[in-house]
């Protein structure tokens, strides 16, 4: 039996703050979601002025990196590398950049997903709210 890390809701506050500081220092409005390993939301803030469908692609690119354990622009990647009937994989939804996984240890702890921005401005201010745990 292995021992493993955990997310708890400090974690999940700490992660959403910096993501927030983040998408602020640069005037973007996002929705910022972050899931468990499971893909579950945990939590959903969407910043003044951000697209409302933000709302719905932020949680599946969580949901997505979760699963997968892999940065959603993988996804995006294989489809746009012409492996188009990926789009019919089960379960699977946001395939865009901006999901990026919380590891640890060699686990996935859950995911970071924001949508609103370019895609790789999605991705920064993932990868600055993941930070913010010090991993």
């Amino acid at each position: 039996m292995k021992t493993r890390s955990a997310l708890e809701l400090s974690d999940v506050k700490a992660i959403a703050a910096a993501a927030e500081a983040e998408a602020m220092a640069n005037q973007w409005a996002v929705t910022i979601a972050i899931a468990d390993e499971g893909g579950h939301l945990l939590w959903l803030q969407r910043m003044d002025g951000a697209p409302p469908i933000s709302s719905h692609i932020a949680p599946a690119k969580a949901h997505t990196a979760a699963l997968g354990r892999r940065e959603s622009k993988v996804y995006e990647d294989v489809i746009n590398g012409g492996r188009v009937s990926f789009l019919s994989a089960p379960v699977v939804q946001g395939m865009l950049e901006g999901g990026v996984p919380i590891l640890k240890d060699g686990f996935c702890l859950g995911a970071v997903g924001v949508s609103g921005v370019k895609s790789n401005e999605d991705a920064q201010i993932a990868r600055a709210g993941i930070a913010a745990l010090g991993l």
